[in-house]
């Protein structure tokens, strides 16, 4: 446990004229706020806060920094408020404090919408103060630290969020070694199994190589010193778990073909001996072919610099060389902490505004979109760090995420270009709108006027600002054509009694019904009824005395719907509505007890998904035909069938032990093929009858228990 004087000493370490007594105060009361009050741990809970201000301390932040690390948690789980520690300690304090502050106390209607919003006042504060995510992101590496404490399903949800937010914004801040440590954690809690055996198999291949790492370097010191390469110093690593398994799992290789598996870093005095260095590492060993990356003149959009390559040794092992300077180095490990000044509360380095364009571009592109679940699956997408760089026909440089394609290039050039794209060359050739760019690719797009974006590019775009251009516009063209078919829908329902439509919109009636439905005109009920929202015939009976209507058949696009799709799905009710078809979307099989969402699409009724399946964020491009759904409690509880696929050691009755587990917790299985692959492992695909969600993760958590069983997934139909 860290002490208060090793906390004044880091801080002193940095800064002698730090305002140590300031520190002082924002730690007795701490104590005294905090005084009573334990963690999981059985720890007294001021032991949290003085861990996150000791890794500020770390981090070389100044005394505003490391005291709102004391206090980060005061507001949250005390009386105190936001105007005491402003009163005790200051404006800029108190706002860091206030931005890291978490919205718990107040009530969303969604656990989606309290996350976005989360996010959207954390964005917003990174960029009135940078030392509000840094603490937040030394609160965060604590509470990962000690994550052992906790309940499993809180320690799943809180890796997952780690994962999925936190380490991609460390990332993208550059601060590569708090990343690092926060992907290994998740990592060892999110994939337990998986973890476990790429240790025990990564152990074993560095115990097959010891020495290797100390033989190459004293190698390579005597070249660089015969060449007169001035050298700061050298060391070696072996690469991380979690960026092994990334490897592992999106190339389909095994660890013997990880080139990078091992690592030299040199770190010189100058641009100028990096290069040289270079030199001579290829002439001591074979490089690889395309494993060459200079990243010194082409800087990575957080501000990483190095100049990497992957050689062969004499023995037969690749490994990798990464070569910087000092202050390339310095930035790598700490990022945008390394090199960020205050002047009166605010950055004062205009060199460093760079690094926050990506942010503010993140948040210029979400001011259109107010659906919190789009918005968080858009903040993903933005904090991926792998990006792509792409030459204008002018030699301008863009930055691109990886994947991206012409379609992503003509709206980062504008929105007009976008819309407009007919057609892209690419280094001269034309080429599918679809087609993924490439570093150094030239790309020139060709636009026609009075062209109209299509609705199949949502498929393939990866940026968030192209999807949201295209969903805008698609949106708009949506609206125009509901509205007017609304109109004629409602219009044909009041000709069925003889009714003049502009008497009964022009009434004080219609008025007050509008009111009722939440809309402020008549176009956006019109809208409604042309979306399948709202039934002509319930709005015709709202304005309209019963007795003034004759009884005729079923009317309106209910009952339509109804006669050509046939009754609603029993399993799935759509609130509000009961003559409205509704069916399992084939993409996601969603199963009783998930979250789900029911998207109106055109003549089929109400299709409805997993609220996690992948292809809800193409199809819900519109939020106006997205309409509430949920399972009927008291329907048919007949069993779903479910894909499970099992990654395996490839042992003898491996499969009979799974099996056995299936049918030991009354499952019954409906179809199993099994395979084995070339290193040592295999896979299990089998189909099983499920109830409900409940019933699945005991399944999955039943086969996970299965000595061999690596992995359990649910797939795809």
């Amino acid at each position: 446990m860290i002490r208060f004087e090793d906390l004044i000493e880091k801080v002193r370490a940095t800064n002698a004229d730090a305002d140590i007594e300031l520190l002082r105060r924002a730690y007795v009361f701490s104590a005294f706020e905090h005084k009573g009050q334990v963690r999981h741990s059985g720890e007294p809970y001021l032991v949290h806060p003085l861990e996150v201000a000791d890794l500020l301390a770390d981090m070389k932040l100044d005394v505003v920094a490391v005291a709102a690390g004391l206090l980060h948690d005061i507001v949250e789980d005390t009386q105190t408020s936001i105007e005491r520690i402003q009163e005790l300690f200051g404006t800029d304090i108190a706002h860091v404090v206030e931005g890291v502050t978490k919205l718990g106390a107040i009530q969303f209607s969604s656990s989606e919408e309290r996350q976005a919003e989360n996010f959207r006042k954390m964005l917003l504060a990174m960029v009135d103060d940078i030392r509000v995510i840094l603490v937040k992101l030394a609160d965060r590496l604590h509470n990962m630290r000690t994550l052992h404490h906790l309940p499993e399903e809180r320690r799943l949800k809180i890796a997952q969020e780690t994962r999925d937010i936190y380490a991609p914004i460390a990332n993208r801040l550059g601060m590569s070694k708090l990343k690092n440590e926060l992907e290994e954690l998740a990592f060892k809690y999110l994939e337990a199994k998986a973890y476990e055996s790429l240790r025990q198999r990564v152990e074993a291949r560095r115990r097959a190589t010891e020495g290797l790492i100390e033989d190459l370097t004293k190698t390579i010191s005597a070249k660089l010193t015969e060449a007169q390469v001035p050298v700061i110093h050298i060391d070696g690593r072996i690469k991380r778990l979690f960026s092994i398994h990334q490897k592992l799992k999106k190339q389909k290789i095994d660890l013997d073909q990880v080139y990078d598996f091992m690592a030299l870093r040199i770190v010189s005095q100058s641009v100028k001996d990096c290069y040289a260095a270079l030199g001579i590492i290829h002439q001591t060993w074979s490089p690889v072919p395309g494993r060459i990356k200079d990243f010194i003149a082409m800087p990575r959009p957080n501000g990483y610099q190095s100049l990497h390559t992957s050689v062969i040794s004499e023995r037969g092992f690749p490994f990798e060389v990464q070569i910087r300077t000092a202050e390339m180095h310095r930035i790598a490990e700490e990022g945008i902490a390394a090199h960020w000044k205050y002047k009166e509360g605010r950055v004062g380095a205009d060199r460093d505004e760079q690094y926050f364009i990506w942010l503010r571009q993140l948040l210029e592109f979400q001011q259109e979109v107010r659906d919190p679940q789009e918005f968080l699956q858009n903040l993903k997408i933005e904090l991926y760090p792998e990006e792509v760089y792409i030459f204008t026909p002018k030699g301008e440089v863009k930055a691109l995420p990886r994947d991206a394609t012409p379609v992503d290039f003509a709206y980062s050039i504008h929105t007009d270009v976008g819309h407009q794209c007919v057609g892209a060359r690419v280094n001269g050739k034309m080429v599918p709108l679809r087609t993924r760019l490439r570093n150094g690719d030239i790309v020139e797009i060709v636009t026609a006027p009075g062209h109209q974006p299509s609705r199949d590019w949502l498929n393939f775009v990866v940026t968030s600002r192209t999807r949201n251009k295209i969903k805008h516009y698609i949106q708009a063209e949506e609206k125009q054509r509901s509205l007017e078919l609304g109109r004629k829908l409602f219009e044909k329902e009041a000709r069925r009694y003889s009714l003049n439509l502009k008497g009964l919109t022009d009434g004080p009636a219609f008025a007050a019904m509008l009111g009722e439905y939440g809309y402020g005109k008549g176009e956006e009920l019109f809208a409604a009824i042309g979306y399948g929202k709202v039934a002509a015939r319930t709005v015709l009976t709202k304005l309209v005395p019963q007795e003034q209507l004759k009884e005729t058949p079923e009317s309106g696009i209910a009952s339509v719907v109804r006669r050509v799709l046939g009754p609603a799905e029993e399993k799935i009710k759509v609130r509000g509505f009961d003559d409205l078809m509704v069916f399992r979307a084939r993409c996601c099989n969603p199963i009783r007890g998930e979250k789900i969402v029911g998207y109106i699409t055109r003549g089929k009724g109400v299709s409805v998904h997993s609220a996690i399946c992948p292809n809800v964020v193409n199809l819900l491009y519109d939020p106006e035909r997205r309409i509430d759904v949920e399972w009927d409690k008291g329907a048919d509880t007949s069993p779903y069938t479910v894909r499970l696929s099992l990654q395996v050691e490839d042992r003898k009755g491996i499969l009979a032990d799974v099996t056995s587990k299936i049918a030991g917790i009354n499952t019954n299985i409906r179809n199993v093929e099994a395979r084995s692959d070339d290193d040592q492992t295999g896979r299990i695909d089998m189909t099983v009858e499920i109830s409900d969600v409940k019933h699945l993760q005991k399944v999955i958590k039943s086969l996970r228990s299965v000595n061999g069983v690596v992995d359990v997934e649910r797939a795809s139909r």
